[in-house]
């Protein structure tokens, strides 16, 4: 036996729509974005610096959440890692400031990243935690944000990133320390 979906009455109709400010058409936004497995497979040989470069000049391509929350770029140095982001009205919540989990993304990026320029070719890490701390909101009238962290800390098995998120004018708008599993080959 077949069943028929309902139709999605939620949206309402035209007319519906038209009589509510609230319910205005949605808004659509379309992006692409390469192969994550690819680039894995590209980067497998390269130092952690190495891969973080060739993504810098466009001989790898980003990840893929680079493409889905629309970061602005990103750079890298030794021990060191900044993403930015200019907040757009898809990052809002319901309260109309960027969603943490943005701005959490972003600081998370710039501190794995930090720790990976300083591993070597064969050398992995996986993020164990992430402490936030937000202290203001951001919106888009913030204007663009700078995700900027350094690595601490260094081990064997582990590694400690801290991460500073301002904005073109310096004031913070978040904090975050991040520790690593760095993980060896077998």
């Amino acid at each position: 036996m077949t069943t028929v979906p309902e139709a999605d009455t939620t949206a309402g109709s035209a007319a519906d729509v038209a009589a509510d400010p609230v319910r205005e058409p949605a808004r659509q936004r379309t992006f692409a974005w390469e192969d994550p497995s690819a680039i894995a497979a590209a980067g497998a040989g390269r130092s952690g610096a190495e891969m973080l470069a060739a993504w810098q000049t466009g001989t790898l391509p980003p990840p893929p959440i680079m493409r889905t929350l629309d970061f602005d770029g990103a750079t890298f140095g030794e021990g060191s890692a900044a993403f930015r982001l200019t907040p757009r009205e898809f990052h809002y919540n319901p309260l109309g400031t960027v969603h943490g989990g943005v701005l959490a993304t972003l600081l998370d990026s710039a501190c794995g990243c930090a720790v990976h320029s300083l591993l070597p070719a064969g050398v992995f890490y996986t993020s164990l935690d992430l402490t936030l701390k937000f202290l203001r909101p951001v919106t888009i009238q913030t204007g663009q944000i700078t995700a900027e962290a350094g690595v601490t800390h260094l081990g064997r098995r582990t590694a400690l990133a801290e991460g500073r998120l301002t904005d073109a004018a310096g004031r913070l708008y978040a904090t975050a320390i991040s520790s690593c599993l760095v993980m060896h080959p077998a």
